[in-house]
This record gives C-alpha cells, sequence and structure tokens, in this order.
C-alpha cells in the first residue's frame, strides 16, 4: 500500500493537536486522526468491540454497547496487563484503517495526527516529518480540566504515561507554540502549510 508525503502531528494531552489538525485541513491538506478513527472502532458496533468485550467482559462497555472510556481508562492505569491487552486489540486496527486512509488520500500531502507518536518507532517510521504542538505542562492542564472535569493527579498520571514536554521538542522537526490564544496559530500553520507543499514536491 503505498502513501503520500506524510506529516506527523502529535504533542501531549492538552496541547491543541485537534485545532491545529484542523486549521491545517482547511488549507487542503487530509488529515488522518488517529484518536478518530479509536473512537469510531469502539463506537457501537465498532469493529474492535467483540474482541474487547470477549478480552475484558461486560464491565467496561456502556449500555448502548460501546467502550465506556473512563471505566477503561480506570482499568489499564491500575493494571498494565490490562493496557497491553487493549493496545493489541486497537492498534492493529488503528494503523490499519490509518494506513487505508493515508492511501486513500488525493492531496498533496498527509497529515498524521498520533498523540503516542514519539513513543512509538513504528508510527515514526510512516512520517516524512515530524510536526509537534508545545505549549508549558501547567497549560496542559489546565486545559485538560476545563475540557474533561479531570482531577488535577488524574491529569499528571495521563501525562506521566506519554512522552515528556522535552522528548518531543527533541525529536521533532517542526514546533508550533500553542501557548497563546488560538489566533496565533494561524500564522504559524501557513508557514509550514507552505513548507509542506514544496517539501511534498519534491
Amino acid at each position: 500500500m503505498t502513501r503520500p508525503w506524510t506529516v506527523g502531528l502529535t504533542g501531549g494531552i492538552g496541547s491543541g493537536k485537534s485545532a491545529v489538525a484542523e486549521r491545517f485541513a482547511a488549507r487542503g491538506a487530509a488529515v488522518v486522526d488517529t484518536d478518530l478513527i479509536a473512537h469510531a472502532l469502539t463506537a457501537p458496533d465498532g469493529a474492535a468491540m467483540p474482541a474487547l468485550r470477549a478480552a475484558f467482559g461486560d464491565g467496561p462497555i456502556a449500555a448502548d454497547g460501546s467502550l465506556d472510556r473512563a471505566a477503561m481508562r480506570a482499568l489499564v492505569f491500575a493494571d498494565p496487563a490490562a493496557r497491553a491487552r487493549l493496545e493489541g486489540i486497537l492498534h492493529p486496527l488503528i494503523r490499519s484503517e490509518s494506513a487505508r486512509q493515508c492511501a486513500a488520500a488525493r492531496t498533496p500531502y498527509v497529515m498524521l495526527v498520533v498523540p503516542l507518536l514519539v513513543e512509538s518507532g513504528d508510527w515514526r517510521t510512516r512520517c516524512d516529518r515530524l510536526c509537534v504542538v508545545d505549549c508549558p505542562e501547567a497549560l496542559q492542564i489546565a486545559r485538560v480540566q476545563a475540557r474533561s472535569g479531570l482531577a488535577e493527579p488524574q491529569v499528571r498520571a495521563i501525562m506521566a504515561a506519554q512522552a515528556s514536554r522535552a522528548e518531543r521538542l527533541a525529536a521533532a522537526d517542526d514546533v508550533i507554540d500553542n501557548a497563546g490564544p488560538l489566533e496565533t496559530l494561524d500564522a504559524q500553520v501557513d508557514a509550514l502549510h507552505g513548507r509542506y507543499l514544496g517539501l511534498a514536491r519534491r
């Protein structure tokens, strides 16, 4: 399966990956978002649900037949073996569907959004360039709390399971600073979009 020229977009929880991806999409990039793929796989009648039910029983299954994400989050944080089982089911399906969507793109380049891109060498090999959305950790925590209502210790536990800010920045080819208001993103995205168009045409 061939793929177009691909930019991997990543950042810690609450960094603003979705806002950045929306701006690249508005400029004509194809966006393939692994979080959206995961949500589709774990929706009612999603392709991952039979295997998840077989592996975990009805405990983390919501009444509508979708994955109860809060229940699953609590389960995998308490049990590394459960996390491994979950990833063993979801990750191959996400990789397969994201590869299909990338190959189907008819745009100059693809923006592949992967929250744990830096943590996974496999994802990195599928990207020609890596763009990191960055902001201070205190701002990440505040944004996640405002969005999801999680307590600060829960947000910090999620962040601790991800690459550190320093590790992401060290891996980056390009960095988008999202510490300010959303309006500051447009000029940064404009500049990178122009750069990516040029690189993709080489």
